[in-house]
């Protein structure tokens, strides 16, 4: 051993020199320290053509097994091994076996020379998981004088095995993890290893694999080294960074950071409803419109996914997901949602197939907005555990980019250049658009998070799924206040207070909400004695800043509760930021940096002082390097004080501040006269009105509600005078009835409405109710602004919106077309013969392609949409949010051509449609071998419905169902003569020598021969008196009374016609008399039945056209058959006689 000296130095291992050893007898490895920097190297060869990875783990175990050790010398001992912090650790050394099987062998006892010692680890104490439990090594340390050499050999054998096993395990891992083929960190990598429990056990491990590591330089297998080192390295980061973010999110705020009680995370996180579908389109609604849509409950249960589960596919997807969209309005959980999904992975509880999660924020990042960082870097700036990895591409990475919408940077997806080098310099959002985009490290998972007015900053087809996250449902409402509150009694009332308001039951559906309304509530709870509570936004909103100020004059100002809180300097407060919040909420900005404060002359003193009295209401938060970013706490506080800002400035100084010629001014117009409030008002709805999203739409609620009086008394103080009066307010509502009246779209028509409920005047709501509970309303009479009031009703009665029948209003295309909202927020639209065009399927279109829409089974049968119609339908059942489910094309004139619209629509694998029905159409054998050969999740064989079809099923109107009848002269009273080949018949006076029939009637009437089924069309010319019957086979037939006449019993439907000059409708023996127009009477009848849907429609028919004289409602439980007779009056040559069509 002292030839052949050679040294090995590793720069990982600078002062950690070791020596592999060969002894001369035996073929085996050990390691001894060397203070003479030298490495001995005995047989074993490493050569310059090495094994592969798999060959040299077989050798290496060869070494390690039991071998014949001489004990004559200490040349085999093994040392403890000692690392560059001077601490020992037996688990971090590769230890040479000294036995060479299971029996003892012979070992000189009479020095200690081959004694081995117990590792001791840098903290003092002993590892016991890999080699001896702690207790035994106490036991050893302190009875080895005592202890027989005997049990040496034992405990040492059993020290042996747990070492080569350790090793073993060890380069098992490492092995696994060099192979190209084995996945990074894959799920079941945890049911194979244990878990590390402390830092020893880690330690252990990562030791072993910087020893790994060098050994594999030594044996000039550089690449499979630097993999490993690479991989080991990566292990050791992860440690860190996991052990950080842990510290970073366990702990959260309530309320604000500065001013409440830091609380676990773990402890009050609500499981969040979050939905699968959407895209990352812009919606034309305001946030609290979308929540309210939200609201209301799917027909069947939609996609839901765990926060843990945001990267794993649903059933039914295919393709990998790399990046998720998750929208939210303001203050509904997004933040605490990915602060939940880090911690869960920083605490191995979920996604540990990831080995790094960076969480971003876009506050943090616009604050590098004009510094340049390559995405190494960048990672390294926020996450300085990491700085040792220089590439991430070995790596499964996860980014998280929280609050898009709070995006200052210019994301420019179309014109940036492209990256793909992560270790290249640029600007962040260069940086960005590359990374999101897919350019820069395509194995990375990323996860944005946005409110929905700002989805559209990013390409759909950047997105490969949107997620939505849902406010509380009704259940949590409840559940929340009764947490709040723990007087059942108490949290009973304010439960049933929500309730009766509609503005303040939807914005429950936000968790921010609630808490201000709890806070708001308890107060007036414990300082009013009876009262009203407030029903409207604007009055909950003046009391939670009434409240907010109470608690700083007390808690801040040594006040008490009784003192006025309008001193000069909360009105000074109250003003800066009511002048921050709309000049902020014009730009569209929910956080501020000291730029945007300096603007609105605030300094960041200021700032930061406002944040710390009115903790509730604005607050400060801190970044990286403690950037100073500031935001109200939710942004309807940022409205509220927008209006307030503006109802003020008017007010008091004359100054409308949203006039166009103020808007265009720097310096302040100020009346000279007293200010009109009117004016203001219809400056702000013209603003409003126009907004392109319905961003102002809270915004001009809260300054109309400000106009109340009641309101303004609660802000006296703040206010110099009064600015209004009630008949200020009526002007005011009568303009905004004016606007209804106009062609706004469904959403603004809806908020005016809120805004009337802010004004508290209900007139026109009211109006229409009355006609919905009386049943006299005539949509053919409503102007447009009590159209738009239906629509809103409609919406509220949240219970109707389940089947939405058109007929019960007006079977038209104009009621549609008013009333689309409705067919929008509604489960299940029935539409059928309702005279709709391609104007309706254009409008249809675009309700099925909204991610907003409820809508799931539609009937547009028996309306003469033709191809043309089809076609436009059909754009809309192609978009990605159309969640149709079944669809009625029957009786709509649909030829081959139409066929090949719907087949290229429903081609998609993303189709819900489960049933298409194309009854009464004319598809042709290549139109139904097309729709028949469609595949989807949902189509089967059975999912196309195409029965009675043929040519004739292309023309128009019910025509298009004619059925040829056939009078049954088996049933026809004796005075009654058949002719024209049973086609007529005619009341005589002379008996029929009939045969005796039990089918044959006593009284004036008869049946035809073959019953009716679906959709069923025949005319009839008359002459006296006839009745047009139809009714059920088991009507009486051998007497005369009522009850075995048509329309005498509930068996049976007629109509009567008198000598072409007067109608009436019988059933259940009741007549009703029908008052067509003169110009409709005819001697030629239609009839038209639906079996199925339960209608029976009488025309009459003048000049080829069909003029409705009435319509049966009834549930038909029976076959139908045709049937007619001849009344008491009618005279001897009545007859009626069947047409061909």
């Amino acid at each position: 051993m002292e030839s052949d000296q050679s040294v090995y130095e590793d720069p990982d291992f600078k002062d950690e020199p070791w020596v592999l050893e060969q002894t001369t007898d035996c073929s085996e490895l050990s390691w001894k320290s060397m203070d003479s920097d030298s490495f001995v190297s005995g047989n074993v060869v490493f050569k310059d053509r090495c094994p592969s990875a798999d060959s040299l783990y077989e050798q290496t175990l060869d070494f390690l097994e039991p071998s014949c050790v001489s004990m004559k010398s200490d040349g085999s001992m093994i040392r403890p091994t000692v690392f560059k912090d001077t601490h020992h650790s037996a688990n971090e050394m590769l230890y040479e076996p000294i036995l060479d099987c299971p029996e003892p062998s012979c070992v000189s006892m009479k020095s200690d020379t081959s004694m081995v010692r117990p590792t001791v680890f840098k903290d003092g104490h002993h590892s016991a998981n890999q080699i001896l439990s702690e207790e035994s090594l106490d036991v050893l340390s302190d009875q080895t004088a005592q202890q027989d050499q005997t049990d040496l050999v034992s405990v040492f054998m059993l020290l042996e095995e747990n070492i080569i096993t350790f090793v073993k395990s060890e380069l098992k891992r490492v092995q696994r993890a060099l192979r190209p083929d084995y996945p990074e960190y894959s799920e079941s990598q945890g049911e194979d290893e244990e878990v590390l429990h402390d830092d020893e056990q880690r330690s252990s491990k990562e030791s072993f694999l910087k020893i790994t590591v060098n050994f594999l330089r030594m044996m000039k297998q550089k690449e499979l080294a630097d993999r490993l080192h690479s991989k080991s390295h990566g292990e050791v980061c992860q440690h860190q960074l996991k052990s950080n973010l842990q510290k970073k999110f366990q702990c959260v705020f309530e309320g604000v950071a500065n001013a409440g009680n830091a609380v676990l995370l773990n402890q009050i996180y609500t499981e969040l409803y979050i939905t699968e579908g959407g895209a990352a389109e812009v919606n034309e609604e305001h946030e609290v419109r979308q929540i309210e849509t939200a609201s209301r409950k799917p027909d069947r249960p939609e996609i839901t996914i765990r926060q843990e589960d945001i990267f794993k596919a649903s059933p039914g997807r295919h393709g990998p997901i790399r990046t998720v969209m998750t929208k939210g309005v303001a203050g509904i959980g997004k933040t605490f949602l990915t602060q939940k999904f880090t911690l869960d992975w920083a605490e191995d509880k979920a996604n540990q197939d990831i080995q790094f999660t960076f969480p971003f924020t876009f506050r943090e990042l616009n604050v590098l907005k004009e510094k340049k960082f390559s995405l190494v870097e960048l990672v390294h700036h926020f996450f300085t555990e990491t700085k040792g990895i220089c590439r991430f591409e070995d790596f499964q990475v996860v980014f998280i980019f929280d609050g898009l919408d709070e995006c200052r940077l210019p994301l420019d997806f179309h014109n940036t250049r492209i990256l793909t080098d992560a270790t290249e310099s640029t600007s962040v959002d260069v940086l960005l658009t590359n990374l999101i985009g897919g350019k820069l490290l395509p194995s990375a998972r990323l996860w944005i998070t946005t409110r929905p007015a700002a989805a559209n900053q990013i390409p759909p087809e950047c997105v490969d799924m949107v997620t939505e996250v849902r406010g509380f449902t009704d259940p949590q409402k409840e559940q929340y206040f009764r947490k709040r509150f723990r007087d059942e009694d108490q949290a009973s009332n304010i439960i049933s207070h929500i309730k009766t308001s509609r503005s303040l039951h939807i914005m429950c559906h936000i968790p921010v909400f609630c808490w201000i309304t709890a806070t708001v509530l308890e107060n007036l709870l414990e300082t009013r004695k009876g009262g009203q509570l407030p029903k409207t936004l604007t009055e909950m909103y003046i009391h939670f800043l009434v409240v907010q100020t109470k608690v700083k004059n007390i808690k801040f100002d040594g006040g008490a509760g009784t003192d006025p809180h309008w001193s000069p300097e909360n009105r000074k407060t109250v003003e800066s930021l009511g002048k921050l919040a709309f000049e902020q909420l014009q730009k569209g900005n929910v956080i501020f940096y000291e730029s945007d404060l300096t603007e609105c002359g605030i300094d960041l003193r200021a700032a930061s002082v406002y944040s710390g009295v009115f903790t509730q209401i604005f607050k400060e938060e801190r970044g990286l390097y403690q950037d100073q970013v500031f935001c109200f706490v939710h942004l309807s506080v940022q409205e509220f004080l927008a209006a307030l800002h503006i109802h003020l400035t008017f007010i008091n100084f004359g100054v409308n501040l949203l006039s166009e010629e103020q808007m265009t001014s720097r310096k302040p117009r100020v009346f000279r006269d007293k200010p009109k409030v009117k004016l203001l008002h219809q400056s702000a709805l013209d603003k409003a009105l126009h907004s392109p999203n319905g961003h102002l739409d809270l915004f001009l609620r809260f300054l109309l509600g400000l106009s109340l009086q009641t309101n303004q008394s609660l802000l006296r103080g703040l206010l110099t005078q009064t600015g209004s009066s009630i008949e200020t307010n009526k002007k005011t509502v009568e303009y905004i009835q004016k606007k209804l009246g106009e062609n706004l779209s469904p959403e603004r028509s809806i908020n005016l409405f809120h805004c009337l409920n802010e004004l508290k005047d209900h007139s026109l709501v009211e109006e229409i109710q009355q006609f919905l509970r009386s049943g006299s309303l005539s949509t053919d009479t409503l102007s447009p602004a009590q159209w738009s009031a239906l629509v809103f009703i409609l919406l509220s009665l949240e219970q109707d919106l389940d089947v939405f029948d058109l007929k019960k209003y007006s079977a038209s295309e104009e009621a549609l077309l008013r009333l689309l909202p409705v067919v929008k927020a509604s489960n299940k639209a029935l539409l059928s013969g309702c005279n709709l065009s391609g104007r309706s399927c254009e409008a249809l279109a675009s309700v099925l392609s909204s991610q907003s829409s409820s809508l799931r089974h539609l009937d547009l049968s028996n309306n003469d949409l033709q191809d043309s119609g089809v076609k436009l339908v059909s754009g809309g059942l192609k978009s990605p949010h159309c969640k149709l489910e079944t669809f009625s094309l029957s009786g709509c004139q649909v030829t081959e051509e139409g066929c090949v619209s719907l087949a290229s629509a429903l081609s998609s694998s993303l189709s819900h449609l489960r049933e298409l029905d194309l009854s009464y159409n004319h598809p042709g054998e290549s139109g139904l071998k097309l729709l028949s050969g469609l595949k989807g999740p949902h189509w089967t064989r059975d999912s196309l419905r195409a029965d009675h079809c043929g040519e004739q099923r292309i023309r128009h109107g019910v025509i298009k169902y004619f059925f040829e009848l056939d009078l049954d002269p088996n049933s026809a009273n004796r005075y009654i003569r058949l002719s024209d080949n049973n086609r007529r018949a005619t009341l005589v006076m002379e008996e029929q020598p009939y045969p005796e029939h039990p089918d044959r009637f006593v009284c004036w009437q008869l049946l035809c021969r073959h019953s009716l089924t679906g959709r069923c069309y025949w005319e009839v010319e008359c002459e006296g008196e006839v009745h047009i019957a139809v009714t059920y086979r088991g009507i009486r037939r051998k007497t005369s009374r009522g009850h075995s006449k048509f329309g005498g019993t509930t068996q049976s439907w007629s109509l009567c016609c008198s000598d072409c000059s007067r109608y009436s409708v019988w059933h259940n023996n009741a007549e009703t008399p029908i008052c067509p127009p003169l110009s409709s009477y005819s001697n030629r009848i239609g009839v038209y039945v639906d079996c199925t849907a339960g209608t029976l429609s009488f025309y009459s028919v003048f000049n080829g056209d069909l003029i409705h004289l009435h319509t049966f409602n009834a549930r038909f439980t029976g076959r139908l058959y045709p049937g007619f007779g001849f009344g008491s009056a009618s005279r001897p040559g009545s007859s009626v006689s069947l047409c061909v069509c």
